[in-house]
């Protein structure tokens, strides 16, 4: 094994961040990334040795190799956390754009997708089924609702993700704000006991295989829409009118107040759904101005 490749491996094996498949795909990257380094001539002995030319030369590569902007921002990722580790946080800029890549499109139309009881019933699986609730209910990834055990999470008034059962290892809490909530979780508790729906005698991979099975009888072809009603859901509920997605003003049309007021429940949609920026919130809920020119209030 080459020296850079090793020293990746051993950077990955010892961080504790994100969820066994989050750990285990960034370490197959970073492994590709060192290999396409040695390919193009840098010898690296080490991970310290990362520099912003290794950057642009992988990005010029995988441009002339036609590889998409939003894989291309993908292995960015993966080079900004091996820039972090090894005590060089700035070494790579935040900003795409830099790097000549398309801006990223936040809003392609609305894609809520209602949990009513035709589709549920065409689900066989119990397990299945309540996890499409829990989906729809909390705006939970497949992830997350086959790992959490529902017994641990439940804190009465909120919902408490740990770490471990999230993507990118962040732990968040879900308010519960509905009775259908609060007779939903009783009901999965029910049924886990102190597990969690993946099953006794099942790893989370089987799990995985068997949901979306399920999901293929069905004639589903995925849940990520569950999550979008919800978030649209949160967003009437926080502000008292409908997102943009769904028919409702932007902010250019708002007054002042209106505008901290969509600020801040987009803020809150953000970590109840597991994300970190605000800006993502435009994909669930619309673009939050409707000129790209135009720049929102802070609460």
């Amino acid at each position: 094994m080459k020296e850079l490749n090793f020293d990746l491996m051993n950077l990955t094996r010892h961080s504790g961040e994100g969820s066994f498949a989050t750990k285990a795909c960034r370490a197959r990257g970073l492994q590709q990334l060192a290999d396409e380094l040695h390919g193009l001539g840098f010898k690296l002995k080490s991970a310290k040795n990362l520099a912003p030319k290794h950057a642009l030369a992988l990005v010029r590569c995988w441009k002339g190799e036609g590889i998409a902007d939003a894989t291309i921002r993908n292995r960015l990722g993966w080079l900004r956390w091996w820039a972090e580790k090894v005590g060089k946080p700035g070494l790579i800029g935040k900003d795409n754009e830099a790097f000549g890549l398309a801006e990223r499109v936040r809003f392609n139309g609305n894609r809520a997708k209602r949990a009513d009881d035709e589709t549920l019933a065409k689900v066989q699986d119990a397990r299945v089924r309540l996890a499409l609730k829990l989906e729809a209910a909390f705006g939970l990834r497949r992830e997350e609702v086959l790992k959490m055990r529902p017994a641990l999470a439940d804190n009465g008034d909120r919902l408490a993700l740990r770490a471990s059962w999230c993507k990118g290892g962040r732990y968040r809490e879900i308010p519960l704000t509905h009775p259908k909530q609060r007779a939903l979780l009783d009901e999965v508790k029910a049924l886990c006991g102190d597990g969690s729906l993946i099953g006794e005698g099942r790893n989370y991979h089987q799990a995985v295989k068997g949901y979306e099975n399920e999901l293929m009888r069905a004639g589903l072809r995925n849940a990520h829409g569950f999550r979008h009603a919800y978030a649209q859901w949160r967003y009437a509920a926080l502000t008292g009118w409908k997102c943009p997605a769904a028919g409702g003003r932007t902010c250019d049309q708002m007054s002042g107040e209106e505008q901290k007021r969509d600020f801040r429940a987009r803020l809150q949609i953000s970590h109840e759904l597991g994300h970190g920026r605000i800006d993502v919130t435009d994909t669930y809920l619309g673009r939050r101005w409707a000129a790209r020119n135009v720049r929102g209030a802070a609460a």
